[in-house]
């Protein structure tokens, strides 16, 4: 590796919208999000799944998945 081509890594304190707060590496010392792992529907388990036109049960039906 060629030598002072690199920016340094330095230990970020990330804030959320939602007030979940971590820590980890960047090249900026803070960082504010407006999404992060605590509130985003994916991983809340809220996440809702929109049929349009029964797309779904014709998926479903057409592979025998049901």
């Amino acid at each position: 590796m060629k030598k002072d081509i690199h920016p340094t890594s330095v230990d970020c304190a990330v804030t959320c919208a939602c007030g979940n707060e971590f820590v980890t590496k960047s090249t900026k010392d803070t960082l504010r999000i407006d999404i992060c792992n605590e509130c985003h529907p994916f991983f809340t388990g809220s996440q809702k799944i929109v049929d349009t036109a029964g797309r779904i049960e014709k998926f479903k039906k057409r592979y025998n998945m049901d």
